[in-house]
């Protein structure tokens, strides 16, 4: 016979039908010839039909006709395709629908159960609390049977999810799981309620889809968290009959948002046994079959293509008809009958939608890379040839939408994981004008626009699975943990970074696109309007109470990085910058931060009044204010021009264009990028197909900046400028001018200036809490891996098993908090700290202070700059600052292009521009921060502006505000010149310049210098009359309570601060207590007996030092000495300078000190402080000469005190002296008068209480003038 004369490849002849199989390993195509006709004679067209519509071997007859949709359509129903369409329509006994208008046995909302006021924000069931506390049922209820709803988070707040009867009364206060015959569960609270709350489940987040699950044979509720069961919530539940069953029913706090699914669309998780309250359609069966029909059509398509010289073969055979002939009848007659279907039955369109058509897209199109672009392409073709196909492509694109916020990364599926596969399918069908404007013309483009945009974070269980391996530096865990956790972070990191490539292909799309409307719109114009949209609606996302509507954190997050690596990397899309405005023609793929020399801003967008921002606050107050007080109409169109750099010393000048390149564009050793504790890797790795990520470092920063190198010139250099600034007004700047905007198509075109403005605010109210809570995990990592440590050292030394026990279990929860801790920083790493985003970061610092510094020399700009420009400044500032892994040496973080940062803060933290007190304390903190650490000190001692305004702005900022930030700085300048500052003779990091430059500051502005005196002694003595109360408390409790210990710790630190302080004034200005009254002096002396009769005078010696040491504090660090050590140096510095000749003559400091009431309780304490064990932190050679100088002072002072008393009893004391005496001190004669009201006191008395109140002591009149009855008049 025929078949045996000829056989291809061990088969019959005939059909040979490739088939594609694919390795899920290698991800690779495989194909296998499948003989589908064993007769030589026989047409294969028939055969490879009967493959596609699944039927038998030889079922179909010999085709007659030519090969069109009606032969495919009577195919399809004469073979009875959908004949078995309501297998997925069970045994629904158990279940009752109340009509609501919207159809037959359609689940939704029952109106008049609602409770409060609940909001649907997106049809059909997407709900919001607009009230404190709101509740609803459903229209259905179930009395018997296994039945579940899921419930999608839109928001991660305090949610009541569950099941209720029709009495449960819902209340402003009380909801589901609030009464007897109601069950809820809150993973906020960790909580399932039932009139009563008990543990139970995980903590949920936003994306989280829970399942709701009733069974009603077993009377139990449970509960699941994507598909994972959190166990049994409850059992016994009360039995009901038909028509009283159990509601689903959800409570919502205020702003809450969750999505509701009954059934109407397929369940993201489908738990086996339990059905949908609502029923899917009865064609959705029949319509996968169909749609399994076109796949097995483009199975063989595709194949075809991969063995093209196979396929070529069989068709010289004649054995073979072109699969290509095939294709369009086919699929042409296939979705005929699809389409057909679901215009007969309308509510089938979104369970289709959201179940069989995009699992069926996805499949084409593939979940990994490479993805099979051209069958789907095909597919769109066919399908959009439908007018139904709109309706359908509307439910994918939000299916597609929802499935990227519910998308979890899930290790074992990096880096194709989390929400990609959505993407990358959106990104493709979008790529489609058709689809991009049935997108575009959407009611809920915005929202939908939010979902693409949304990234799912993990709790602690998640956590878990993603990085089940953790590793940290001095842990006992063995060396391939490290690396395993090594291999995790980069695993996550790669999954990381292509989501954030597809987020930025889409918003391409969306900029690139120009909407079909009249007038005609420039590209960029929908995302501009998405943009201020979505800032609009955020406006309040920084409070502590976030009003309804707020968006999802990952939504902000996501949308600046897009735009940060728009502005950092470029575009990376060539000609796509030619309609940006400020783009420059001959270098637009350079990243617009890292763009050298000329720089340009409209100022516009800080004067007008657009919605999106007039309610924003400005430096100099509301928008609406300073509209009325400084109105700038003339100036709104002007645009500010300036050279990069220009408001830097020209010899310390780093910008992109010298020789020397900024941080962000330098090239970096090897050896510093592996510094990290935990170094991650996170370069994108180029897709093969379609489209190619951008890399990790744009080529075109690199060309532009490459001859820089990190290492380069890392020694300080002199400051050598002579330029000035003015204080605060208004001052020309060189390389700065204000031009007109060049037309008004401007106005209409996407600016790269509006997208580094939105940057700023996304940031301020997205990114900044996220790298708060960073610091916090990080913070508390370090801290809680010391615990472990010294946990394990106790454990050695303990031998005591009752002990050892303990110690144990508190090991175990160290290591537990530890793990924890570990995750959650690795997962912040990777999601905030990569490497370009850490670039992107400091470049827009570099920016956005030259661009502050530049409109500060304009009064009437800088005022209406928002608030959050400063604040995201300093905020980022810090982040990179801080990062772990590190950006750069901090050696030359701010040398290297960020001068201007110093400049800044200096010039500006007592700014009275700035109208926000907060604004002001944050940039003084910053200097509070920075004088910190050696390398950015010298970074301040180089800057001209800190040398000429600090000292004063310092002295003059001290006040009942800011003067812990000011005594951290102060203390910081002056660190190392007290005595026992230096300690086991370590050599003093203080500054030098500071010191003599603070010296002049209070020598030439001697009203200045008064001022902060005064408000000095008042800060010290109130810290510590506060110290001594909270000992005295304790002290009578008999315990010492965890706030009170931390309260005086911080109150004693404070005082030793301020003690340190007012040492360095006695020590750099010793001349203010020496000549001249001694007011200030006598002042000092109160204050330094005041101090050590608190210090000296506690009952109990071991239980004050208790009160200042915390856990794991040791005596060496906590002790007396801290502000013994200030008082022996004010004294050794008043002692040194009465030696000198200038000062012989002036104020007697021996006979000022003995002069002080209580001259025993004196004695006492300088006693203590000889006897004081100062060994323990000096070296004998630092601290014996000195002591020996306060004994010498403490005899004199005791003979001189002996001499007085002597004195006395000789000369007796009468009545008419007593009379003369001043009644505030009685320790020197009255003889000041006051004006008007005539009261008299002593002179000093008087002198100091004007300091603080103008008021006389007596009879509180205002006092206009003192009148010294013996020597001259004192004008006040």
């Amino acid at each position: 016979m025929a078949e045996d004369s000829l056989r291809i490849g061990g088969l019959s002849s005939g059909l040979a039908v490739i088939l594609n199989s694919e390795d899920g390993k290698e991800n690779s195509l495989k194909s296998r010839l499948v003989s589908c006709s064993d007769d030589f004679g026989q047409q294969s067209v028939e055969r490879a039909l009967e493959y596609v519509f699944g039927l038998p071997n030889k079922s179909l007859d010999p085709l007659s006709g030519p090969i069109d949709s009606s032969l495919v359509r009577s195919i399809i129903k004469n073979h009875h395709l959908y004949s078995d369409s309501d297998a997925l329509v069970s045994n629904r006994d158990g279940v009752c629908v109340v009509g609501n208008g919207s159809g037959p046995d359609v689940v939704g909302l029952e109106e008049f159960s609602i409770c409060g006021d609940i909001r649907i924000i997106k049809p059909p069931l997407v709900l919001e609390s607009l009230a404190v506390f709101s509740s609803a049922r459903a229209n259905a209820c179930v009395w018997k049977g296994k039945w579940m709803y899921e419930v999608i988070l839109e928001t991660s707040g305090i949610q009541q999810l569950g099941w209720a009867t029709i009495s449960c009364p819902f209340t402003e206060l009380k909801g589901v799981g609030d009464a007897d015959d109601s069950y809820a569960f809150d993973g906020r609270r960790v909580r399932k309620w039932n009139k009563e709350a008990e543990p139970y489940g995980q903590s949920w987040v936003a994306g989280d889809v829970i399942g709701c699950c009733i069974d009603l044979d077993h009377d139990e509720i449970s509960f699941y968290r994507n598909g994972v069961s959190l166990g049994l919530a409850f059992c016994g539940i009360q039995k009901m009959g038909p028509g009283f069953g159990y509601y689903p029913a959800v409570s919502l706090s205020q702003g809450e948002r969750c999505e509701l699914n009954f059934g109407a669309r397929p369940f993201k998780y489908p738990i086996d046994g339990y059905l949908p309250l609502q029923a899917p359609p009865s064609f959705s069966s029949f319509a996968k079959q169909l749609l399994d029909c076109l796949s097995r059509l483009l199975d063989m398509h595709s194949v075809e293509r991969a063995e093209r010289s196979s396929v070529e073969k069989l068709r010289r055979l004649k054995r073979f008809v072109s699969l290509e002939e095939l294709f369009y009848p086919v699929s042409h007659g296939i979705c005929e009958e699809f389409f057909s279907a679901i215009e007969a039955d309308c509510r089938s369109a979104e369970y289709i939608g959201w179940g069989p058509l995009l699992l069926f897209l996805t499949g084409i199109f593939g979940v990994h890379s490479p993805h099979d672009w051209l069958s789907l392409d095909r597919v769109l073709d066919v399908f959009l040839e439908f007018q139904g196909s709109h309706v359908m492509f509307e439910h994918i694109i939000n299916a597609l939408s929802c499935a990227c916020k519910t998308a979890s990364l899930v290790l074992t599926e990096c880096p194709y994981s989390g929400s990609y596969s959505y993407l990358a399918l959106a990104c493709h069908l979008l790529r489609r004008e058709q689809l991009m404007v049935l997108w575009w013309k959407s009611s809920d483009f915005d929202f939908l626009f939010e979902g693409f945009l949304s990234r799912k974070s993990p709790n602690k269980q998640d956590l878990q699975c993603m990085i089940p391996s953790v590793w940290w530096p001095g842990s006992c865990e063995d060396v391939s943990v490290e690396s395993s956790m090594l291999l995790t972070t980069t695993a996550l990191s790669d999954a990381v970074s292509k989501i954030e490539e597809k987020h930025r292909d889409l918003c391409l799309l969306v900029i690139q696109f120009i909407p079909p409307i009249s007038p005609p719109q420039f590209p960029g114009s929908v995302f501009r309007t998405f943009v201020q949209n979505l800032l609009l609606k955020n406006r309040g996302a920084d409070r502590n109470m976030r009003p309804p509507g707020i968006s999802s954190n990952s939504v902000l997050v996501s949308l600046y990085t897009v735009i940060l690596h728009f502005l950092s990397e470029g575009f990376g899309m060539g000609d796509i910058c030619g309609w940006l405005k400020s783009c420059d023609s001959s270098g637009h793929d350079i990243g617009f931060l890292h763009r050298g020399g000329h720089h340009s801003f409209p100022i516009g967008l800080f004067l007008k009044n657009d919605p999106h921002q007039a309610d924003i606050s400005r430096l100099g107050g509301s928008f609406s204010h300073l509209s009325k007080s400084h109105p700038v109409h003339d100036q709104e169109a002007e645009v500010i021009q300036w050279e990069e750099g220009c408001m830097d010393d020209e010899e310390t000048r780093v910008t992109h264009l010298t020789k020397q390149k900024p941080c962000c564009c330098s090239c970096y050793d090897v050896e510093f990028t592996k510094c990290s504790k935990y170094p991650i890797r996170t370069t994108t790795r180029s897709s093969r197909h379609h489209c190619s990520a951008i890399p990790e470092r744009s080529a075109q920063v690199a060309a532009e900046c490459s001859t820089g190198s990190l290492n380069d010139e890392i020694a300080d250099k002199p400051s050598s400028s002579d330029q000035s600034e003015s204080d605060f007004g208004y001052c020309p700047v060189q390389h700065t001018r204000s031009v007109p905007r060049e037309s008004d198509v401007s106005s209409t075109t996407l600016r790269e200036e509006e997208l580094l403005d939105a940057l700023l605010l996304l940031y301020h109210i997205g990114l900044a809490p996220n790298f708060k809570q960073a610091s916090y995990y990080m913070s508390h990592q370090s801290q809680s891996i010391s615990l472990l440590e010294e946990t394990d050292k106790q454990i050695r030394e303990r031998a005591c098993s009752e002990q050892l026990k303990r110690l144990k279990e508190t090991r175990n929860n160290y290591r537990e908090e530890v793990i924890s801790y570990v995750r959650h920083c690795v997962w912040y790493r990777v999601s905030l700290f990569s490497r370009w985003k850490q670039r992107g970061m400091y470049a827009a610092c570099m920016w956005i202070v030259q661009l502050l510094l530049v409109l500060s020399k304009l009064d009437s700009v800088f005022i209406y700059i928002p608030e959050f420009y400063l604040e995201a400044l300093v905020d980022c500032f810090h982040v990179l600052r801080k990062s772990d892994p590190p950006f750069v040496p901090p050696a030359i973080f701010i040398k290297q292009g960020l001068t201007s940062f110093v400049t800044f803060v200096v010039t500006h933290f007592n700014d009275p521009r700035i109208s926000s007190a907060d604004l002001r304390d944050l940039l003084l903190q910053s200097i509070s921060v920075l004088v910190q650490y050696r390398e950015y000190m010298a970074a301040f001692e180089k800057n001209e502006a800190a040398k000429q305004r600090m000292p004063k702005a310092l002295l003059s900022a001290f006040d009942n505000r800011s003067w812990i930030p000011v005594t951290n700085v102060l203390l910081r300048l002056c660190k190392g010149s007290g005595f026992g500052s230096s300690k086991h003779g370590e050599s003093s990091s203080s500054s030098v310049i500071f010191q003599r430059l603070l010296r002049e500051a209070c020598i030439t502005d001697e009203e200045l210098f008064s001022a902060f005196l005064n408000r000095l002694f008042n800060t010290l003595s109130w810290t510590m009359t506060e110290f001594s109360v909270s000992i005295r408390e304790m002290q009578e409790n008999y315990q010492v309570l965890e706030f009170q210990q931390r309260k005086c710790c911080v109150i004693f630190d404070l005082s030793c601060n301020l003690a340190r302080v007012l040492e360095f004034c006695t020590r750099a200005i010793p001349q203010a207590f020496l000549s001249g009254p001694d007011t200030n002096l006598r002042r000092l002396t109160e204050l330094i007996v005041f101090v050590l009769n608190h210090i000296t005078s506690a009952a109990d010696v071991e239980f004050f030092d208790l009160s200042l040491r915390r856990q794991g504090q040791s005596l060496e660090k906590v002790n007396r000495g801290m502000i013994l050590a200030p008082l022996v140096g004010i004294i050794v510095n008043l002692l040194d300078a009465s030696t000198e000749s200038e000062f012989k003559e002036q104020n007697d400091v021996v006979g000022v000190f003995a002069s002080m009431d209580c001259p025993e309780t004196m004695h006492h304490g300088f006693h203590y402080m000889l006897e004081y064990n100062w060994a323990t932190s000096f070296r004998a050679e630092a601290y014996v000469p000195k002591l020996y100088q306060v004994e010498n002072f403490l005899s004199r002072l005791i003979s001189h005190t002996d001499s007085q008393k002597i004195e006395g009893l000789q000369s007796g004391e009468t009545d008419a002296e007593e009379d003369g005496m001043c009644c505030i001190c009685y320790a020197c004669k009255a003889d000041a008068q006051f004006a008007p009201c005539s009261h008299r006191s002593c002179y000093v008395c008087i002198t100091r209480h004007l300091l603080n109140c103008q008021r006389c002591f007596f009879c509180n009149a205002t006092v206009l003038e003192v009148f010294r009855t013996i020597e001259k008049t004192v004008q006040r």
